[in-house]
């Protein structure tokens, strides 16, 4: 998770809702069994390589990629999240606050990998974060990254008698309540060539756009909730592997 610029502290949100956020994020169709599958899949190999999971909430996809053999370091804004990370990988793993909108405390080409995990669209300012991240990039390194359908969430807005212009970044703030606590959220909604043109303007390749399908084993766990999607598929999320130019 990650606060933003000029507003709202989001971090603050997420830290009343962490435990409920991290709980439902363990076990749901779009977290565990489609988001995080495909951005390990993106990933491919890891054994040996130096990770920075940027936004790593609470950890979930630390511990897999740890698990597969990187040496992963966790950044998030969210003190709470930041916690429960923690108490997931021990209190010897490197995961710290740190806010994506700040420059990072990392030295240029300390990484590999980045992954950047549902976290992107609170950004308003994308160009000053993929800087940053390119920066403690090594040459040729790869970073991933999942945001949010842009098209899925102009269709919902639509459907919700809203009139939003696709072509346009534009605010979108969103009143969430999940374990009894409530969180306020802004995000930041752009097309899709607004995210290409940043990667490309930051000084990445963008090697893949993906959308992918939900994990195998979800047909069987959400047999009746996929079974209104043609194909067993739905648009969720959007993924990008990109490289160092």
């Amino acid at each position: 998770m990650t606060s933003t610029q000029d507003g709202l502290e989001f971090a603050d949100g997420y830290d009343s809702i962490a435990e409920a956020y991290s709980a439902e994020n363990e076990t749901s169709l779009m977290n565990a069994y489609y988001e995080r599958p495909a951005m390990l899949d993106l990933a491919g190999d890891v054994a040996g390589l130096r990770i920075l999971d940027a936004g790593c909430g609470s950890g979930p996809l630390s511990a897999v990629l740890r698990d597969r053999g990187a040496v992963v370091t966790g950044v998030d804004a969210s003190a709470g999240m930041v916690e429960l990370a923690r108490r997931r990988l021990g209190a010897c793993a490197d995961v710290r606050v740190a806010d994506l909108a700040d420059p990072l405390p990392f030295a240029d080409g300390a990484f590999d990998v980045v992954v950047a995990s549902l976290v992107l669209h609170y950004l308003r300012d994308w160009g000053p974060v993929l800087g940053e991240l390119r920066r403690v990039l090594t040459p040729g390194g790869r970073l991933i990254v999942s945001v949010e359908h842009p098209f899925v969430i102009n269709l919902m807005r639509r459907e919700a008698g809203e009139k939003p212009d696709y072509f346009q970044t534009c605010e979108r703030i969103e009143d969430w309540a999940l374990g009894g606590q409530s969180a306020r959220l802004r995000f930041w909604d752009r097309p899709l060539h607004a995210m290409t043109d940043a990667f490309v303007g930051a000084g990445f390749r963008i090697d893949v756009i993906s959308e992918p399908a939900p994990a195998p084993e979800a047909h069987e766990l959400f047999s009746e909730e996929l079974e209104r999607y043609p194909g067993k598929r739905f648009l969720g999320f959007l993924f990008f592997a990109l490289t160092v130019g």
